[in-house]
């Protein structure tokens, strides 16, 4: 079988925030589809994940995907604009801007493109009709840009109803936990139409997955993310890729 070599690229739903390990480290959905790839395919992958949390879609596409491209990847996953969403005067036709970007550097590489949408955390959430409501938006305008691409590997999860509720979701109410993550890998899994693991499609509830009373969440999550949008600042500055940037070599189970 030819070579794979999967590049991840986006913010903290590609970094796996939410999903963290005994060791504090964040493994997340691209991981597990890494691992699952290797695992179907019995063979090594080489994999790299360059995303980092906070960021917005277009520092996305000018840090991350001209340093993924030069790895020579086979496959490109990109996602974005959850962080942007959450701007009501950010236009959503600027955010689906960056997804022709990258699937014109893709075309011009020659790597195939994986592209996801984020699950919706709207029902959990202030402003939540908002929120769905830009995310539809958001949804609808991405899928425009592919209509016409039969070739692009599509792992929709803004539709999938069932990762709405909140026994898929991390106690901040913004990042999918482990049973989250391990759903849409295996999304991913089954639009390259790799064998997905039993069980990643609903995994049982976590013992994890409990509600912080509304004061607890305020002060916890909200309160925090607040100041981080008056202060101009992200969760994600100065922090440099898991990986380092480089290949990493997925052995099969």
């Amino acid at each position: 079988m030819a070579e794979v070599r999967f590049v991840a690229i986006g913010d903290s739903f590609t970094e796996g925030v939410g999903d963290e390990q005994p060791d504090g480290s964040v493994r997340g959905w691209a991981d597990l589809t890494a691992q699952g790839w290797a695992d179907s395919r019995g063979e090594p992958i080489q994999y790299a994940n360059l995303a980092i949390r906070g960021k917005l879609i277009w520092p996305i596409v000018a840090q991350q995907l001209e340093p993924a491209l030069a790895l020579k990847p086979t496959h490109l996953s990109f996602n974005g604009g959850g962080n942007d969403m959450l701007r009501p005067r950010t236009s959503i036709g600027h955010i689906a801007d960056a997804f022709s970007q990258v699937l014109r550097r893709c075309d011009e590489e020659g790597v195939t493109l994986i592209l996801l949408s984020g699950a919706n955390p709207s029902a959990q959430l202030p402003m939540n009709r908002l929120i769905q409501r830009r995310g539809d938006l958001m949804s609808d305008a991405v899928v425009q840009r592919i209509a016409e691409r039969p070739d692009v590997v599509r792992a929709l999860n803004w539709p999938d109803a069932e990762l709405s509720d909140p026994s898929f979701w991390s106690q901040d109410r913004l990042h999918m936990n482990s049973r989250g993550h391990h759903r849409v890998a295996a999304r991913v899994l089954e639009a390259i139409g790799e064998t997905v693991p039993d069980g990643w499609w609903a995994m049982p509830e976590l013992p994890d997955a409990v509600r912080l009373a509304e004061r607890e969440y305020l002060r916890e999550h909200l309160g925090p993310w607040v100041r981080r949008r008056l202060t101009g600042t992200s969760s994600g500055d100065g922090r440099q890729p898991k990986f380092g940037g480089t290949w990493t070599q997925v052995e099969p189970r």
